[in-house]
């Protein structure tokens, strides 16, 4: 970072940020107070004022998780952990003229792991296209997604998702302070991976997010249920009683060290989805979209091409899912067969099948969702591996291989610095204009994105996609009807299993 210092002032008081060459960078701006002692498993407060100048010119801890996972599996080092986590990060260009449209980053991690400040999300890039990006971090794990009979109700509602409350106050912030910053607060596109992903899809049916952002981007959302309330509550009071605390009241369960939470494994682990049935989720996502209620609002959605890559790490086994769906009188071996022509072997099979019915088709079911309400919906799938990387990445696009490419970081972080061609950074670039596109002008009116071919939106019942980074033709193609007979299929499974939930 660069010495010289830019000031702006919010309604918490005055911020000294840092110029970065063509850019501005305010980091570690606290968006709520911290969230400690009698603050825990409670809705986020409001900031105490200060006075004078706070200098924000270095990243703030992130939430307790495993920083080996997070390095290994969540993007990089997420540095040092504390309770007191919830703080966000602003990029704008040097030189702007007029409100410029703001984009938010919520990071994935299965709600485990994860930091608004990983290196794969550093925001210069995207602001040098002229956008503000924001990112910013969340209570993860047991401190982020807790029930227990002691805690509910304290605040006069039931809470339970605490950590898509931050992201609420998050974007509260953004929309009280943006506007410094040279944001427009009524252009507001909430965009995030995996779990990232997965909290945008709950905040679009979430009462609580009404109004506060206006477009959406979900990069690898997953079908997961939702936890239902009752077993939230009974695995709190199991935990509890780990805790030797059978008769735990809310402060027993406060007095807990926070650090004490993460290590925690199988069956007192969190998993990763969020609690149905609190004021933040009263209804499960899935069956807001199926019925069509989410919020309105322009949508992009995409997943990858090897989605499963993610499975290996929670142990699913790709054959025994086939296996397991023979058994199945509602997806027989010969329907599989007829949907999967050519692929051959229960491993393949497994991994086409899982990442179908647990990521690509809940794109469909969003597109439709869209449809229903009279929205726009760009739909991708994102197949593209690094030349040098192709022996590794044999099936395709792993899990969160996107997000370099969106945020356009792909020859700044390690290692994909050190092999990335020419032709790699050039997709990276194109993969951001689109999605920078999409903050600056997707509406009603404007539904095709510029690019290196033209992104129209699925409207008015037409089915497209864009496809980034086809095998034999590398870069992108538009395709009508993506995986149509499929997907089709596992939404109405999906859609038996709620109703029989």
């Amino acid at each position: 970072m660069q010495s010289a210092a830019i000031q702006v002032e919010t309604r918490q008081g005055t911020l000294t940020g840092v110029v970065e060459g063509d850019t501005h960078l305010w980091c570690g701006i606290p968006y709520a107070a911290p969230p400690v002692g009698p603050l825990r498993w409670r809705a986020p407060q409001p900031v105490t004022p200060w006075q004078g100048v706070r200098q924000v010119n270095a990243f703030s801890a992130a939430s307790w998780q495993s920083a080996e996972y997070c390095q290994e599996l969540g993007g990089g080092d997420p540095g040092r952990f504390s309770e007191d986590c919830l703080y966000l990060n602003v990029w704008s260009p040097a030189k702007r003229q007029g409100p410029l449209p703001v984009m938010v980053w919520l990071h994935g991690g299965g709600f485990t792991i994860g930091a608004g400040a990983l290196p794969p999300y550093d925001g210069k890039a995207l602001a040098r296209r002229d956008v503000i990006v924001v990112t910013l971090n969340y209570r993860l794990g047991h401190l982020g997604f807790f029930a227990h009979p002691a805690l509910d109700g304290e605040d006069g509602e039931r809470l339970y998702n605490f950590g898509l409350m931050d992201q609420v106050a998050a974007l509260r912030w953004v929309q009280e302070n943006i506007e410094a910053f040279g944001g427009d607060r009524d252009n507001v596109t909430l965009f995030g991976e995996s779990a990232g992903a997965r909290s945008v899809l709950s905040l679009m049916t979430s009462p609580k997010a009404v109004g506060l952002f206006h477009k959406a981007i979900i990069q690898s959302g997953y079908t997961l249920p939702d936890q239902p309330r009752d077993v939230a509550l009974a695995r709190g009071e199991r935990l509890a009683e780990h805790f030797n605390l059978p008769n735990a009241s809310a402060q027993d369960l406060r007095d807990i060290p926070a650090e004490a939470f993460w290590p925690l494994t199988a069956p007192h682990n969190i998993g990763p989805a969020p609690i149905v049935g609190d004021a933040v989720l009263p209804q499960p996502m899935l069956d807001v979209f199926f019925a069509g209620k989410q919020h309105v609002m322009p949508v992009m959605v995409g997943s990858n091409s090897d989605e499963t890559s993610v499975m290996a790490v929670f142990g699913v086994d790709l054959a025994g899912e086939i296996q397991k769906l023979r058994r199945e009188r509602r997806l027989g071996l010969g329907l599989i067969k007829l949907l999967y022509p050519g692929v051959k072997g229960d491993e393949e099979l497994g991994r086409q099948v899982c990442r179908d019915m647990a990521f690509t088709t809940l794109g469909y079911v969003v597109m439709q969702a869209q449809q229903r309400v009279n929205q726009p919906c760009w739909r991708y799938w994102f197949d593209y591996v690094a030349e040098a990387e192709h022996d590794t990445y044999y099936h395709g696009a792993w899990h969160g291989n996107e997000v370099p490419y969106v945020f356009d970081t792909l020859g700044q972080i390690m290692p994909s610095r050190e092999y990335a061609t020419p032709r790699d950074l050039k997709v990276a670039s194109q993969v951001a204009d689109y999605w920078v596109s999409f903050a600056h002008d997707a509406n009603t009116r404007h539904t095709v994105l510029p690019g290196p071919v033209r992104w129209p939106a699925c409207v008015r019942g037409r089915d497209r996609l864009l496809r980034i980074g086809l095998r034999k033709h590398a870069g992108f193609h538009v395709e009508n009807r993506f995986m149509r007979a499929r997907l089709a299929l596992f939404k109405r499974v999906m859609k038996h299993h709620v109703s029989l939930d």
